[in-house]
């Protein structure tokens, strides 16, 4: 069964070479494949176009709709196994959208490539809200999780599934990121730390923005609460080196 990609032009896939930008493993060198479809609408989502179709009517603030022909294609696994193993990192970083929602094909994908290219580590990133297909739950060593709070306008029923929480605070592979848009977000993130037993050295912080200026700014009071409270601070890296684009 095919994976459905997101593109960075039309019909060409979003698969690229960059440094991680953020979370446990920033500034590594790794190999990025970005999945299309979310079960999820964040109105600050800085990848809209991995869900937000002609047609569909969920809010988001810049309310941008894009045409599915142009920013969706279809990749047999192999092919997309072949495509990342011929690429120099040897960290692999899937992403969407909301790639568990393809978890059956990616554990096909993620098979392949460890025929093709032993020895790859592979980190998956989440919303929280979709449990690991089994096969693919096997091959991954890092998920970085993010839990969506109440200003990215998801409901809680929806965003924060108790069962799943307590699953991924439960992994040890599992770190979870925060994007925090105001100080009033830090009174939801230590309610759901303390709820969820999430260990501070699994739990970073990481301000909401899509251009420098902004991350800065909030960096400066986030990251105090961070050294204050026994969390983690993460940063935007590839928004400082490359701005808010596609393929990086």
């Amino acid at each position: 069964m095919p994976l459905t990609l997101a593109t960075t032009t039309p019909g060409e896939p979003e698969i690229f070479a960059s440094l991680q930008g953020e979370g446990p493993s920033l500034g590594r060198p790794s190999t990025f494949v970005r999945l299309s479809r979310c079960n999820l609408a964040c109105e600050w989502c800085d990848t809209a176009y991995t869900w937000r179709f002609t047609g569909d009517n969920r809010f988001h603030r810049d309310a941008m709709a894009f045409e599915r022909r142009e920013n969706q294609v279809v990749m047999e696994e192999a092919e997309l196994a072949a495509r990342i193993a011929a690429l120099e990192p040897d960290r692999l970083v899937i992403t969407g959208g909301e790639p568990l929602l393809q978890g059956a094909a990616l554990a096909r994908m993620v098979t392949a490539l460890n025929t093709a290219r032993p020895g790859m580590h592979v980190e998956m990133e989440t919303n929280s809200t979709v449990a690991p297909h089994p096969a693919l739950d096997l091959l991954v060593h890092q998920y970085n999780v993010s839990p969506k709070l109440a200003h990215s306008g998801n409901p809680a029923s929806l965003a924060l599934l108790p069962e799943r929480l307590a699953a991924w605070a439960a992994d040890g592979r599992a770190f979870f990121k925060f994007v925090i848009a105001e100080e009033a977000d830090l009174a939801e993130v230590m309610a759901l730390k303390d709820a969820y037993a999430i260990p501070g050295n699994r739990l970073f912080l990481m301000p909401e923005g899509r251009s420098s200026d902004v991350i800065r700014r909030r960096s400066e009071w986030l990251a105090d609460f961070c050294a204050a409270n026994g969390l983690r601070f993460t940063d935007r890296l590839h928004i400082h080196l490359w701005g808010d684009t596609r393929g990086t």
